[in-house]
């Protein structure tokens, strides 16, 4: 009779421990925002990848960025950095930080010192998640582009998105860009806020037509550069 308390004493315990580590990421999931003075700093979080940001919005400037998977571990992030544009250094290292969440503020120590960041969406949308390009229109024929260490992720949350061309086994570092986006009857809208490769571009907007085909988003317009593009993206944590 004790040895079968035990077990269900056990087997709450890891339930309640999986139930509570799900509510943590279902709580943190989304964009968050923090700024000082003219300097903006966001946060996407989604299917256990993360994107932080900084840049001058203003004068149209971007400053650095980087991101990486993450876990949880009581009211701690665990973060597996995969790219950092300032600090090649950090890349392949695991980096805890806290992160303390009241209602709709954040506070979290990830930026050096403890500041608060106030949540901007939860994470919700059609498009919410963690992207991965898996393929691209060439020559009148689709392309598929095996999972591989250089690789381009997106990153949306509700109503932010962000995109980074990395390769974290060579440290390489190929651009990013974000701002906020909407998708409504197959339009897919970006208004970018920074871009790496081109100051100039910030306050852009770009249109596209979106449509989500077996899971796969199909992605198709002119792209930054004015070149017209047919992509596809796949859940970063699928196949």
């Amino acid at each position: 009779m004790l040895k079968k308390t035990k077990l269900i004493v056990l087997g709450l315990v890891i339930c309640l421990t999986s139930f509570t580590t799900k509510n943590s990421q279902d709580h943190i999931n989304g964009a968050w925002h923090t700024q000082e003075d003219y300097i903006d700093q966001t946060l996407l979080l989604s299917d256990g990848y993360f994107m932080h940001t900084t840049f001058d919005k203003i004068n149209k400037k971007f400053i650095q960025s980087r991101g990486g998977t993450y876990t949880f571990s009581g009211d701690r992030l665990i973060a597996n950095i995969e790219f950092n544009t300032i600090d090649q250094n950090q890349i392949g290292q695991t980096i805890s930080y806290s992160f303390v969440i009241k209602k709709e503020k954040l506070n979290s120590d990830l930026n050096g010192k403890t500041v608060a960041w106030n949540l901007l969406d939860q994470g919700k949308g059609e498009l919410s998640g963690t992207w991965r390009m898996s393929g691209r229109m060439q020559d009148g024929k689709i392309a598929d582009y095996p999972r591989r260490a250089r690789k381009t992720l997106k990153l949306l949350t509700g109503t932010r998105f962000q995109w980074a061309a990395i390769n974290a086994e060579t440290k390489e570092f190929f651009g990013t860009g974000g701002g906020s986006y909407t998708f409504e009857n197959g339009k897919y809208s970006e208004k970018i806020e920074y871009f790496s490769r081109d100051d100039s571009r910030v306050g852009a907007i770009l249109s596209f037509d979106g449509k989500l085909v077996d899971g796969k988003w199909h992605h198709s317009g002119q792209s930054s550069t004015g070149n017209p593009i047919y992509e596809i993206w796949s859940r970063d944590n699928q196949n």
